[in-house]
């Protein structure tokens, strides 16, 4: 059973109807279940598509930012992306955007053990060195990621001292360190702000694609760097920071704060276990991976 809270149920019959609705040259297409997510209810549709549709009122605008957002910055990327085809938008059957997007036929990276990654370094490298371009003034807020560590601190604090995150006092001094560091120093470039194994689907031993935008933003370019310690080991790390060559030269300390990120977004994760049981592995390992580095990388 889903241990995560849905406001409106979702069932196959309605993501029929509305696609009778809306794209009726899509609709005879097989459709099946095949996630049931914190954010969205996610169906397959045919061999080739998948429908997403939000959970409830609060995660609704996540769609809508994707959609707004997402055909833009994805054009010309080499990489994979959950890139809406089709725009869904709200009806009396069911009040909220939706989208169709193309199905990856590969396997949800945070169920692979970690040493494989190393293979998917270079082509994330390529996707952020693509991604990570100046945003325009008007980009889309989102007041969790891509500004300061600072504002994660009462969050990191308080998951410290619950008891949940093993070595709290040495991932405490890290975490300090970085909070403490100075600040990107650049435009605000875009992020994709969840930059972690589950999003990223591979294939035969390359990256096939980056999934659910929904935390889109720009910041500090450490938020999404962050992944050298969630997806990847220390011979992984080492080869995603050879092939982002050059671009974040300007900032010494970008890489310290990503680490800081890095212990945010774990925590996060081992706090989140009962909605997201699955990726409990990935925040302990993401953690141990911090513990063990001995940063000669950098």
């Amino acid at each position: 059973m889903s241990t995560v809270p849905a406001q409106l149920a979702v069932d196959a019959d309605l993501v029929r109807a509305l696609l009778e609705s809306q794209y009726p040259q899509l609709a005879h297409h097989p459709l099946k279940e095949v996630g049931d997510g914190w954010v969205n209810y996610v169906f397959r549709l045919g061999k080739d598509l998948v429908v997403r549709l939000p959970r409830r009122d609060s995660v609704a605008g996540l769609m809508a930012k994707e959609q707004r957002w997402l055909p833009g910055l994805t054009a010309g990327l080499a990489t994979g992306t959950s890139v809406p085809l089709y725009v869904g938008v709200p009806e009396a059957l069911y009040p909220y955007p939706w989208s169709i997007s193309e199905w990856f036929d590969g396997l949800d990276v945070s169920l692979q053990p970690r040493d494989r990654n190393v293979a998917l370094a270079r082509p994330l490298g390529d996707f952020l060195n693509a991604f990570h371009q100046p945003a325009p003034r008007d980009y889309p807020p989102n007041p969790v990621v891509g500004g300061t560590l600072a504002t994660r601190s009462q969050a990191v604090q308080e998951r410290l001292r619950s008891g949940m995150v093993p070595h709290a006092a040495r991932i405490e001094q890290i975490w300090a360190q970085a909070v403490n560091l100075p600040p990107w120093n650049g435009a605000p470039l875009w992020l994709h702000g969840d930059l972690h194994p589950a999003n990223l689907i591979a294939k035969d031993g390359t990256l096939q694609a980056v999934i659910d935008f929904g935390d889109l933003t720009a910041g500090d370019p450490a938020t999404d760097l962050a992944a050298a310690w969630l997806v990847f080991d220390a011979t992984g790390r080492r080869r995603l920071r050879e092939s982002l060559g050059r671009q974040y030269d300007g900032d010494p300390s970008v890489w310290l704060r990503a680490r800081g990120w890095a212990v945010y977004m774990a925590s996060n994760l081992l706090a989140a276990a009962d909605r997201h049981p699955g990726l409990y592995l990935v925040g302990s390992e993401t953690l141990m991976e911090i513990l063990t580095d001995d940063l000669t990388w950098l």
